[in-house]
């Protein structure tokens, strides 16, 4: 079921503890329809909308965390488990710092929040469609799963100079909000899941974050690139049900 209000537009399924799924740059929610499906039955699944193409400041990673908190709160969830891809990771991270209460497990795969590179740190090329498609191909191993709607709908959002603009400010504000040294307070058990051949946020940068978070876990998945839940979902569920269960 999709829902739409003045302020958010998310899918939300299921009846059981709540389970925050965050995209990233540019993602959406069918992003995560192998995870929603997989665990549906078990809890419930919440994919809300980051508002991406609304961001006006340099200060992205700090608006989108709170629109998650706003989220939350207008859904009436005191505590949830939060699983971010990429900039949705690093969205995570960054509410979990600020609201550790609220945050039972945090699960990051392929996050930003020390470095990685970027698709959105400059100025996408405008109309090259040739270039779209190399870069969304580059998100995954096998560049098979860049489907053709997928390139299209990236392709068209830099069409779009509003919303290129709102990227570019949101990859620059990722760039800049570097959450190593902070790393350390987040008490909360950690999963990491890193696609082995990631050219995004390469391995290095998992083996970061788990020397950095105390109570972190990293399992690696191979032949998988940036989006291990779209390369392989059935791999990607069975860590994340470990963890969960």
């Amino acid at each position: 079921m999709v829902n739409k209000t003045k302020t958010f537009n998310y899918t939300a399924i299921g009846n059981g503890e709540p389970m925050i799924l965050l995209h990233g740059l540019f993602g959406d929610l069918s992003n995560w329809e192998a995870v929603k499906n997989y665990f549906e039955d078990d809890f419930r699944i919440i994919i809300p909308e980051l508002p991406i193409y609304e961001i006006t400041s340099n200060n992205g990673i700090e608006e989108l965390t709170v629109f998650l908190g706003n989220f939350l709160d207008h859904l009436g969830i005191n505590e949830c488990i939060l699983v971010g891809n990429s900039l949705g990771g690093h969205v995570a991270i960054s509410f979990a710092l600020l609201n550790p209460l609220r945050v039972k497990k945090l699960i990051l795969t392929g996050s930003s929040g020390l470095y990685e590179n970027s698709f959105g740190g400059s100025y996408p090329k405008r109309g090259n469609y040739d270039y779209v498609k190399e870069r969304i191909e580059a998100t995954f191993y096998d560049p098979i799963i860049a489907s053709q709607e997928l390139i299209d709908r990236v392709y068209e959002i830099t069409k779009d100079n509003k919303r290129c603009f709102s990227i570019i400010l949101t990859a620059r504000s990722a760039q800049k909000n570097n959450l190593g040294d902070q790393l350390h307070l987040l008490k909360m058990p950690v999963l990491l899941i890193w696609g082995k051949q990631d050219r995004i946020a390469p391995p290095d940068v998992a083996e970061a974050f788990r020397e950095k978070i105390p109570n972190a876990e990293l399992h690696w998945i191979d032949r998988c690139g940036h989006a291990p839940m779209m390369e392989h979902p059935t791999a990607f569920n069975k860590l994340l049900d470990q963890f969960l269960r």
